[in-house]
């Protein structure tokens, strides 16, 4: 038995001393750093996103007829309506919010004042008049401390809630990160993002249409030239880059074809309205069985009429094709979602360790929120987020080639976007989009797949050059767009 207590006595040892060990080797030695450390600084708090609050219903399953049926079958109590003997003065119109029972189970429950109403069956107190606390089907809490959030501000296309608690432990978390000299200026908290805040969204972005179909396009009926004129100048304006100006001296100077800048304007604008169906709708992923386990992320700026618009990149890093693209005029998360469901669309379900690389840009991990919320959690994916320019945490080490990847993408555009010194307007932005996203994809040889297209399409493979395959390729478009208006959409979550 004495054997046992000094084994025993031995073991707590032990664990005290490995316990004391642990603590410091944490506190002293520094070991290989993971996250960055400015993302645990208190001024970094509001470029993260708080996890989704509890939703709380309120909506009642039963009705009075139910409750009546239930008190006579255990307890033996037939609940008969109100006797009165006065004439009955509550509105005829007037329900219990709880159980819907009608006037004749509802009495007044204050007297002459009249200001509250019993009702017999559920024993609810309301007021007629006045908003009860039954108006609302639904409150949001706080995930930490269950407190219920409220209401702050209204943005544009979203309802910003907040916890207001000052118990609450995520609020008491963030207080201890905070320097102690700005908690002593007056209103000094206000920099910080402290409290749990949750953005309800006004406007749903996954009902929005992703097959709308561009206007004020010409037509391909030619009064002057022909279809071959067409593939000309989509072959010098998309795949070498020139202006519209440049591309008219070009045909003027090669093919002798006189035509306005104007004209290879509007051949673009109707190119890309057949051919944006066929590369939205291509699947990019099922094709290769390879392809979908990573897609990395970027947002870059163009100008349009001299005001900054913003273009969003999802990029497949194995096939490294364009599977989601987005224009904008605002940097929010409503075409970020608009981009990760032109990505997502052929997906039934995210694939095992999947990963999406970004920056520290707040607006992909609010999206990803949203898809775990609309979805559940056939699309719940955390969002790996690789900060700054340099490797200074294991995070970006591991996953700054991906990183990398979207970025050559971005100055791969941005040469063939610099000769048009900006657009219009956006509508002249997503034409000049869909033609070069079309080009990438299925027409240009890439140096790291041997010189071949990214995407190999057997009826394109049939025509002899460049002009032939933006023939075909419109051909294709056409084929998409009667199937679409034929069969309908049956994506998952376009």
């Amino acid at each position: 038995m004495n054997i046992i207590l000094y084994l025993l006595q031995l073991i707590q040892c032990q664990h005290n001393l490995i316990c004391w060990f642990i603590h410091f080797i944490c506190k002293y030695i520094p070991l290989k750093q993971w996250a960055f450390d400015d993302s645990h600084s208190p001024k970094y708090q509001k470029f993260k996103i708080d996890q989704l609050p509890k939703i709380i219903s309120f909506k009642q399953e039963w009705n009075f007829k139910d409750l009546i049926c239930y008190y006579d079958q255990r307890y033996h109590k037939t609940i008969k309506p109100v006797f009165r003997r006065a004439p009955c003065d509550i509105p005829k119109h007037c329900t219990c919010p709880a159980c819907d029972a009608p006037v004749d189970y509802l009495m007044w429950n204050d007297g002459k004042k009249k200001s509250q109403i019993l009702c017999k069956v559920c024993q609810t107190r309301f007021s007629p008049t006045k908003d009860n606390r039954f108006s609302k089907t639904t409150v949001l809490r706080c995930p930490h401390c269950n407190h219920n959030l409220v209401h702050k501000k209204d943005r544009k296309h979203f309802i910003i809630h907040k916890c207001v608690n000052p118990k609450c432990p995520y609020y008491l978390h963030n207080l201890k990160k905070v320097d102690k000299k700005h908690l002593d200026e007056d209103y000094g908290k206000n920099n910080y993002k402290l409290h749990y805040i949750y953005r309800e969204f006004t406007i749903d972005f996954f009902q929005l249409d992703l097959n709308f179909l561009p206007k004020n396009v010409s037509s391909l009926k030619f009064s002057k030239h022909n279809s071959n004129t067409m593939a000309l100048c989509l072959t010098l304006r998309v795949n070498l880059g020139l202006s519209l100006r440049k591309t008219k001296q070009a045909l003027k100077d090669l093919y002798n074809i006189d035509i306005s800048h104007q004209s290879i304007a509007n051949y673009c604008k109707s190119a890309a309205m057949c051919i944006k169906p066929f590369v939205d709708n291509y699947d990019y992923i099922t094709v290769k069985a390879s392809t979908g386990k990573v897609f990395t992320a970027d947002e870059t700026y163009i100008k349009i009429r001299g005001i900054k618009a913003y273009i969003w990149f999802i990029m497949d890093a194995a096939s490294r094709s364009i599977i989601g693209y987005q224009v904008s005029d605002n940097r929010g998360v409503g075409p970020c979602i608009l981009a990760m469901r032109m990505a997502f669309k052929h997906l039934k379900e995210l694939p095992k360790n999947f990963k999406f690389i970004a920056d520290g840009y707040s607006a992909y991990p609010l999206a990803a929120q949203q898809f775990f919320h609309k979805y559940g959690n056939k699309f719940k994916f955390e969002i790996t987020q690789v900060i700054g320019l340099t490797n200074d945490d294991e995070v970006s080490k591991e996953f700054r080639p991906y990183k990398q990847m979207i970025e050559r993408l971005n100055r791969t555009y941005k040469a063939s976007y610099r000769p048009t010194n900006g657009f219009d307007n956006i509508d002249g932005a997503n034409y000049d989009l869909a033609l070069w996203v079309a080009y990438y994809n299925f027409l240009r040889p890439h140096k790291h797949n041997n010189f071949k297209v990214l995407n190999e399409v057997e009826v394109l493979e049939g025509a002899g050059n460049m002009p032939g395959k933006w023939q075909l390729l419109i051909l294709l478009g056409q084929q998409t767009i009667l199937n679409i208006q034929q069969h309908g959409e049956a994506a998952n979550c376009s």
